[in-house]
């Protein structure tokens, strides 16, 4: 499944929010605190009554751009969730919080969830010890995720890991020096950070079916 490659900032501009939280990111937002497009100055964000529809339209889009995932591949991960025991829209976030790539974001060992689904794509990761080219791999409880002996030089990787501080997440253990993390636990909804209405997105794809 393709990649997302647009803007980033631009997206984030579209939704009013910071979604992936970075300072450039950051600063874009604070100077250009409009929408995108050649009239976002005068038009700023919408306001007034909007449709239920186009609220979880907008959830799910964002959803699916924290995660770096594309329409078909978060309605499969939909359909797992809805078939899975407990809430579906605990389990769909579940899910994609699983990810190779996001948890490899998530150790620190990339920028952005794009430059650690790059990682993964070259086979620079390893899952105990064998190398995974498959950033939407579903990494399981107590499974290492650790990074080729290449990679852990990689100047990249060390300007990543000094700037990004150390993962306080409870699911995840992170071994800074040995370039190495943990999934002690599936994650729970309440423990991930997204700014996302999970419950939304599973109010648009209901509309579906």
């Amino acid at each position: 499944m393709a990649s997302y490659h647009g803007p980033k900032a631009k997206k984030q501009r579209r939704f009013g929010e910071l979604l992936i939280p970075r300072p450039k990111y950051q600063r874009i937002l604070e100077k250009r605190a409009y929408p995108p497009g050649e009239h976002g100055k005068e038009k700023q964000y919408r306001s007034g009554r909007r449709s239920d529809y186009g609220i979880q339209l907008d959830e799910k889009q964002k959803l699916a751009f924290v995660y770096n995932v594309r329409e078909r591949q978060l309605r499969r991960y939909y359909k797992q969730a809805d078939r899975m025991a407990g809430a579906t829209g605990d389990n769909l976030i579940s899910l994609l919080e699983r990810r190779l790539d996001n948890l490899v974001y998530r150790a620190g060992f990339a920028a952005t969830v794009w430059a650690a689904r790059q990682i993964v794509g070259h086979r620079h990761v390893l899952i105990d010890g064998k190398r995974v080219d498959l950033p939407s791999y579903l990494v399981n409880t107590g499974e290492v995720i650790s990074l080729t002996p290449k990679m852990r030089n990689n100047v990249h990787v060390q300007q990543w890991m000094e700037q990004v501080a150390s993962s306080n997440l409870p699911y995840l253990q992170v071994d800074r020096d040995a370039h190495s993390a943990t999934l002690l636990m599936t994650p729970e909804r309440l423990q991930i950070p997204v700014p996302v209405d999970v419950q939304l997105v599973v109010e648009y794809y209901n509309r579906l079916t």
